[in-house]
């Protein structure tokens, strides 16, 4: 791909660092597609020639983008744009609506929803008997053309309506929410592990590549259990943000 040839202004009276000035307005270009995912750009002293800086203001403001995953440096390549990293709150919320309030487009492919017996391990999560029927969902999804996550959740069976061309173009929270399902709490847990063969193909990774994993059950209003997620992200493009307190 061609060398990006985007301009920058500052504004040298501002008390704004000319870096982060400059840093802003790349950022800008990367996120409106203005600088997409592969474009490179010019090495660090015909940036400065063409902007009018000094070399060390546009070596800063390169390496201010680069901690935020934005740009990477490659050997024999020089300075690439990446496609941004999703970071997730640890909130009771569901990647489609995180993805969809970031400004990204989330889709859907719906590879399972069938009903099935809930194996013994399964009921004792969601509070079932032993081969009770549940709903088994398995989607895969993707922001824009990119795959992000492969998702398996079971829900009892009757809890709500769910065909796979609902799932397609909402999430599963959006889904349960409109059918008056309200969800107060969540036991999660977050870990990782080597992608599966399976896996691998369907999120384009090597098999082997370290994944994110979280597991969830969700509990509503009333404290039954209607949900219990099993997931698994690329490490790449995907991490979890949380606060911590003291108390």
């Amino acid at each position: 791909m061609p060398d990006a040839r985007m301009t920058v202004t500052v504004d040298r009276g501002s008390p704004v660092p000319l870096y982060f000035q400059v840093s802003q307005q790349l950022e800008s270009a990367i996120h409106d597609g203005t600088l997409p995912p592969g474009s490179r750009l010019d090495n660090e002293l015909a940036l400065a020639e063409r902007w009018g800086l000094s070399r060390p203001t546009v070596r800063q403001a390169i390496a201010h983008l680069v901690d935020k995953g934005l740009l990477v440096r490659r050997r024999g390549v020089g300075t690439q744009v990446v496609r941004p990293q999703v970071r997730r709150s640890l909130e009771l919320t569901s990647l489609h609506d995180d993805l969809a309030a970031a400004g990204q487009r989330p889709r859907t492919r719906v590879l399972e929803c069938a009903v099935v017996p809930a194996g013994d391990e399964l009921a004792g999560r969601l509070g079932l008997a032993p081969g009770a029927e549940v709903v088994r969902l398995r989607r895969l999804r993707l922001t824009g053309d990119e795959p992000l996550a492969l998702m398996t959740n079971h829900l009892p069976a009757g809890l709500v309506e769910l065909t796979a061309e609902r799932l397609t173009g909402e999430g599963l929270y959006a889904t349960l929410r409109a059918a008056g399902v309200n969800l107060r709490i969540a036991h999660q847990t977050i870990g990782a592990r080597p992608a599966t063969a399976a896996e691998a193909r369907l999120l384009d990774e090597h098999r082997g590549t370290p994944l994110l994993t979280m597991t969830r059950i969700a509990y509503d209003d009333k404290g039954r259990a209607v949900e219990y997620g099993s997931h698994v992200y690329r490490a790449a493009r995907y991490s979890f943000a949380l606060t911590l307190v003291e108390h």
